[in-house]
């Protein structure tokens, strides 16, 4: 299952038919609505793309200037990098070295750098 909090932009002054629009498509929870034109919602799903399509649905709804992801969370996810966590070595192979830090150029993954 995913979870994903989403922020719908319009103009304030289409706020209730935008708001009805996204009641009726019924792809989420809306949970604050704030009269400067945004409607913050909840989209689940049982996987990702499922989500997006839910936030597609939103994004093309009339009125609606934008619909983005503001944070998400899905349970399958979270166990593979649990496990992928689980077997790699707990401190890399680099950081075990007496290297000045100087030294040490980084390019996003020190696992895979070696001095």
């Amino acid at each position: 299952m995913t979870l994903s909090s989403c922020v719908i932009r319009c103009n304030p002054n289409e706020l209730e038919a935008v708001k009805k629009r996204v009641e009726e498509a019924d792809v989420c929870d809306i949970h604050i609505v704030d009269e400067s034109g945004y409607i913050v919602v909840t989209i689940e799903g049982k996987d990702t793309a499922e989500e997006i399509d839910k936030l597609k649905t939103l994004q093309f709804l009339p009125g609606v200037l934008s619909a983005d992801l503001i944070y998400s969370y899905s349970e399958e996810e979270l166990e593979a990098l649990k496990e992928d966590l689980d077997i790699q070595d707990p401190v890399p192979e680099i950081l075990e070295k007496d290297v000045p830090a100087e030294k040490i150029v980084y390019h996003g993954d020190l696992k895979k750098k070696y001095i």
